[in-house]
């Protein structure tokens, strides 16, 4: 039985996916089952975190967001039984590639999978998902009347946020790399209730001829964003930015357009403020939080509330609420590809292989 794992080269740089045989499964034991896969997402591979946690390894499993049937459960797993179908996200420490025909999993790390949810979306939707509600819940607590900017809004991970702030009674703005990003956004509506757009304005940042936080203070009347989740920033000058990192906005950018009291949830890990920036966030009350969806599967401390995310996600799906926006379905055999150009963020919809 093959796996897809990734290979990581002496400079940590390079990194090769190659399909690599594995043992077969052993035996089921305790709190773990057995599933038949259906089908795997794909997500870029932290090699940094692995490497900080100790976790590095010769070859890394690669697919961790999966959904399949249960074949088989331990003598001591109570959430599941054999034929049901489960969707979850694989922890960090996993040894096998989801890219398998069977797995062993933790009972913990999986929740029931709606009849009505397709295989292609409940994969495709359950890590961008916890991403969201994170984002919106755990570190910003959204609610009707605010205001949230989504960066990047037409990327798999901006659009389930738009949809979830808009749920939840939000003003949204969000903003576009180009005319087609622009359009999609435009064109979301709700699947029940009124047909309104879920984004209230989309910054078209492409041209260079709109201005992010003009835009955004003339959009809330001049009193600022109250939530914006970013997808990275620029630290520096352009000029010193590396070229992927250039169409993002600047940090100063983001402090200028917050509201008093403000949150802003970063997913740049090596943001770095300088004394006026916090000066800044101290005159305005405002917070900062980091988006790490790790933390999930570094700590069991709060199982009980991840499983329950992960089985709202499950239901906003079943409902509606959440449109994913997945590619189309992709073979094994071009699973390596796809990988490596999720790697290198060369792909705006997320990428899920049929097994």
């Amino acid at each position: 039985m093959k796996g897809l794992y990734c290979q990581l080269a002496e400079a940590n740089e390079d990194i090769k996916f190659v399909f690599q045989d594995k043992e077969s499964v052993p035996s089921v034991s305790d709190h773990y089952v057995k599933i038949q896969v259906k089908v795997c997402a794909f997500s870029p591979v932290n090699t940094k975190l692995l490497m900080e946690r100790k976790l590095q390894e010769e070859f890394l499993p690669i697919g961790r967001e999966v959904a399949g049937v249960v074949l088989e459960v331990g003598p001591k797993v109570s959430f599941f039984k054999p034929n049901d179908e489960v969707v979850g996200i694989l922890p960090l420490d996993c040894k096998e590639s989801g890219l398998s025909n069977t797995l062993l999993v933790h009972e913990h790390n999986l929740v029931t999978k709606p009849e009505n949810v397709s295989w292609m979306d409940a994969a495709g939707t359950i890590r961008d998902g916890l991403r969201a509600y994170m984002a919106l819940h755990t570190h910003s607590h959204v609610s009707a009347g605010t205001t949230v900017l989504v960066m990047e809004g037409a990327s798999p991970f901006g659009t389930i946020l738009v949809q979830l702030a808009h749920y939840r009674g939000a003003k949204v703005i969000s903003t576009a790399d180009n005319l087609q990003d622009k359009m999609y956004l435009e064109g979301l509506r709700p699947t029940v209730g009124i047909r309104q757009p879920l984004v209230a304005r989309v910054i078209n940042l492409s041209d260079g001829k709109v201005d992010l936080v003009d835009s955004c203070l003339e959009e809330t009347g001049g009193l600022g964003v109250n939530i914006v989740v970013d997808c990275g920033v620029q630290l520096y000058s352009k000029e010193d930015e590396p070229a992927v990192k250039r169409h993002l906005p600047h940090k100063h950018d983001i402090l200028s357009l917050l509201a008093v009291a403000g949150h802003w949830v970063t997913t740049e890990e090596n943001l770095q403020l300088d004394p006026p920036d916090s000066q800044f966030l101290f005159h305005k009350g405002a917070t900062i939080s980091f988006l790490n969806e790790e933390v999930w599967q570094l700590s069991s401390m709060q199982q009980g509330k991840y499983l329950h995310i992960l089985k709202d996600v499950m239901e906003k799906l079943s409902s509606g609420t959440f449109r994913p926006q997945l590619d189309e379905p992709i073979p094994v055999y071009e699973a390596t590809v796809a990988m490596e150009m999720v790697q290198k963020k060369q792909v705006k919809k997320k990428q899920v292989v049929r097994i």
